[in-house]
Order: structure tokens, then C-alpha cells, then sequence
């Protein structure tokens, strides 16, 4: 644990050069793709109101002045399987990147799915000496948070304080500078699969580049997707990607759960193949341009050419209906959702004050998924596109972008995390488990 608060405490630190020297790319490594921009920080000074948008969100600190994607290798379920694979498409991502933006970026702020994120909300309590709350006291009710039994192998990805308490008034944000003599904390952790983050971490180095941040695509498509009054009520984002769909659910602008569904479009576009009898690049094709979930009495009569160039005259002449082709991928897509609602249910998500869902990812642009997922999850779903942010090219402002243009946000105001503040050495968290996720709901 030592070891990877030093190491994260480092990530800041080279976050915080980054930013000063003007120049940080963030990269989204996916399973159908790869995206990578690059983020010029000039200050509000730097840009003119032509510039494109005004201060929304905080914007006006940075503009994107390189944008690149690339067909993903070498990653599944949201994670590195081939090294070599993906570091030639991180490369390839980078390099046009850096050469539409016509500089050299050293350092790098990364997202991945998968990974089988888990949720523990934790809780601790002081006395606080000087009945002033100051940094130092922050720092040790952090610390004096229990830390849950993660079990072998996983690692911390975010710790993040999601609510203070001082003597009886709970709700605070952030207590430094108030009086009062007892404080306590609720912190959010998310724990992943150790070797994920190592694999990328090693892949990055690999390219001639500086990790200076990492976070999970679900929390980071939460922070693009998501309007203030959803984050501040109660709203759920779901992150349908290629290989793996996210899940984060926040409250008072915080994220409070976490999780994720090893399925995405991916697996919608592997049944096309295997159904129609198609290659994966045709299926893929077919998928995208004629696909649907909801069919109607119009899709019996609509006809689709499979084509192909096996010689086979009659095989390359095949012809399917619309509605067989939903008949298809309509399963698929259920099962998703039904699963993305147990994880929902386990999460308690249905006490929040507002059941919003958002359908973000790449996957979530088939036709008809916002009424099938009403159906299924019950409650109010829209489709969710990424807030706006200066110089973002046309090409990258779909759903599929969530994750991409999230990383800006989570680049330009990192949300407060166990490891910003100067934990006394000898008081890292002992082991010990003593709330489960759905310790939320009892707090607030």
C-alpha cells in the first residue's frame, strides 16, 4: 500500500510539471480503439472568446490542439493481452496526435476498462487538536480510514473523500478552516486487477512516454456525460465500450460505485458474425450501418446484402431481412443490460433521490438501446453525448469520445484523492474490512 501511495503521490507531481510546462496528452486505450489528445494549458488569459467555447466546466484552462484515434490491437475486456500489438497502436495514436499538434508531448494521463473494478466505502473518525480543521487533520482522518482486505493481486486506482463530517453537520466538502472538535470522513476506494495497471503502465514506458495519471473509463465517461444536476442527485453512467461496459454511479458530484460487464459491442458484432456466417470486418459493417434492437413490421421487407468474394457465387449472393439481423443482436444486448441492472441492484442504486441513467461508449449508438434499456432497467435513460471542450475536432465529439474527453476534465481538475494529502508514515490503514458498498445510502 506504501508503495503505491508513493507511487501515485509521483503520477501528481508529474501531472503538475506537465500542466506547467503547457503540454499533456491523455490517452484512452479501449478495445475497438485507441484515442489520444493532446491538451494545451495557456491559462484563461490564453484564448480568445473566438476561441470557441467560454469558462464552462472550467474549460477555458485548456484547449485540444491534437486529436488521433486508431484501431485498437492487443487489448481485451478493456485490458493489454499483447504487449507488442498495443504499444504499436498507442504509438501510432500518439505520433499522428503529436503530429497534427506539431509539438512533442513526454507526458501522459491514461484510462482503461475492465480490470474487475470493486466498490468499498470506508469511514474514519479523530479528534481534532487544535479545533481548527487544517490540512494535517485531513490527512489523518484519511488515514484513519479502515482499509478493506482487497485481496491478492489488486491495487487501489482511486481513493477518493467523498464526504466530511464536523461534530454534528455532515454534508461538507471540504472542512479545512472550520471550527469544530470531531472530524470524520466516508472515502470511495476502487481496487482493480494489480496486473492491468502494471501491464499499462509498462506498455506507456515502453512508448518513450511518462504515465502522470491513470483512471478507470467508467468514472472518467461519468465526468463527460454527466450534467451537474445528475451528478449532484443520483445518476448512473453506463459506458457501453468495445471489449467491456463501465459502470459509476455518483452523488453530490461524487462518484460513489463503480463496476463493470466483460461484454460491449464487441460481442454484439462476434454473434452478427457467427449468425450470418460473415467475416468480422462484413459483420462489423452490417452491425453499424443496418443494425437495430427494436424491430418493426417495415424490417421484414427491408433486404440486406451479405456480399463477400469467397467465389462462391450463390454464398456471396445471400440476402437476409433487417429483422433477422435484430434478431440477432438483440440477445446480446439484453444479457448486458440485465447484467449491468444486477450490478445496479447491488450497488442499491435504487434509493438514490434520482434514478437517472446515461448510455454513453461507442456501443451505445445502436438504434432502439434507449428504449430497450428503459425497459429493462426501469427508469429514466437518455443517450449521453461528451460535454463540448475548446479545439475538440468534430470527428471525436460522439458517445464513443466519453472516456477520451472525460481524461481532459480529470486532467485539468483532478477530483481530491487520499493521495494529495501528506499522510503521516507510520499511519497508512491497517487491513480491515468494515463497511460493504452500500455504505452510501446509510450516510446520506
Amino acid at each position: 500500500m506504501t508503495d503505491l501511495y508513493q507511487s501515485q503521490r509521483m503520477m501528481r507531481k508529474m501531472r503538475r510539471v506537465a500542466i506547467e510546462r503547457g503540454l499533456v496528452a491523455v490517452l484512452d486505450v479501449g478495445t475497438s480503439k485507441i484515442a489520444c489528445l493532446i491538451l494545451r494549458f495557456d491559462g484563461p488569459e490564453g484564448f480568445r472568446e473566438a476561441d470557441g467555447v467560454g469558462p464552462m466546466a472550467g474549460q477555458s484552462r485548456f484547449r485540444v490542439i491534437g486529436a488521433a484515434t486508431t484501431r485498437s490491437r492487443g487489448v481485451r475486456f478493456g485490458e493489454i493481452h499483447a504487449m507488442q500489438e498495443t504499444e504499436r497502436a498507442i504509438r501510432t495514436a500518439v505520433q499522428a496526435a503529436q503530429n497534427m499538434a506539431r509539438v512533442r508531448v513526454d507526458h501522459v494521463i491514461a484510462c482503461f476498462g475492465g480490470a474487475e473494478p470493486r466498490s468499498y466505502g470506508i469511514a474514519g473518525e479523530i479528534e481534532i487538536a487544535d479545533s481548527v480543521v487544517s490540512e494535517q487533520d485531513v490527512a489523518r482522518v484519511l488515514s484513519a480510514s479502515d482499509m478493506p482486505d482487497l485481496g491478492q493481486g489488486r491495487e487501489v486506482l482511486h481513493a477518493q473523500p467523498v464526504n466530511f463530517a464536523l461534530d454534528h453537520r455532515t454534508g461538507l466538502s471540504d472542512p479545512r478552516g472550520q471550527i469544530g472538535h470531531r472530524l470524520a470522513c466516508d472515502m470511495h476506494l476502487v481496487s482493480v486487477e494489480a496486473a492491468a495497471i502494471q501491464n499499462l503502465l509498462y506498455c506507456i514506458q515502453r512508448c518513450d512516454l511518462e504515465l502522470a495519471g491513470l483512471a478507470s473509463s467508467a468514472y472518467v465517461s461519468g465526468l463527460a456525460s454527466l450534467v451537474e444536476d445528475e451528478q449532484e442527485l443520483g445518476a448512473a453512467c453506463i459506458d457501453l465500450g468495445g471489449g467491456a461496459t463501465g459502470i459509476s454511479v455518483f452523488l453530490k458530484k461524487h462518484m460513489i460505485y463503480a463496476d463493470s460487464v466483460r461484454l460491449g459491442g464487441e460481442h454484439v458484432s462476434a454473434d452478427v458474425a457467427k449468425g450470418l456466417h460473415v467475416p468480422a470486418a462484413t459483420a462489423e459493417r452490417i452491425k453499424t450501418v443496418f443494425g437495430g434492437l427494436i424491430a418493426t413490421g417495415m424490417d421484414d421487407r427491408e433486404m440486406i446484402d451479405l456480399g463477400g468474394d469467397s467465389g462462391d457465387w450463390e454464398k456471396d449472393r445471400r440476402r437476409v431481412s433487417r429483422t433477422e439481423l435484430i434478431g440477432i443482436m438483440r440477445p446480446r444486448v439484453e444479457e448486458i443490460l440485465e447484467d449491468v441492472r444486477a450490478r445496479l441492484d447491488a450497488a442499491d442504486f435504487a434509493s438514490l433521490p434520482s434514478q437517472s441513467i446515461v448510455l454513453t461508449g461507442g456501443a451505445s449508438q445502436m438504434p432502439g438501446l434507449d428504449g430497450l434499456a428503459a425497459r429493462i432497467l426501469g427508469s429514466q435513460v437518455r443517450l449521453g453525448r461528451p460535454l463540448r471542450v475548446q479545439g475538440l475536432p468534430q470527428a471525436v465529439t460522439g458517445p464513443g469520445f466519453a472516456s477520451a474527453v472525460g481524461l481532459c476534465l480529470f486532467a485539468a481538475h483532478p477530483q481530491d484523492e487520499w493521495w494529495d494529502f501528506e499522510v503521516p508514515a507510520e499511519r497508512y490503514p491497517a487491513r480491515s474490512l468494515r463497511r460493504a458498498v452500500r455504505w452510501f445510502r446509510d450516510n446520506w
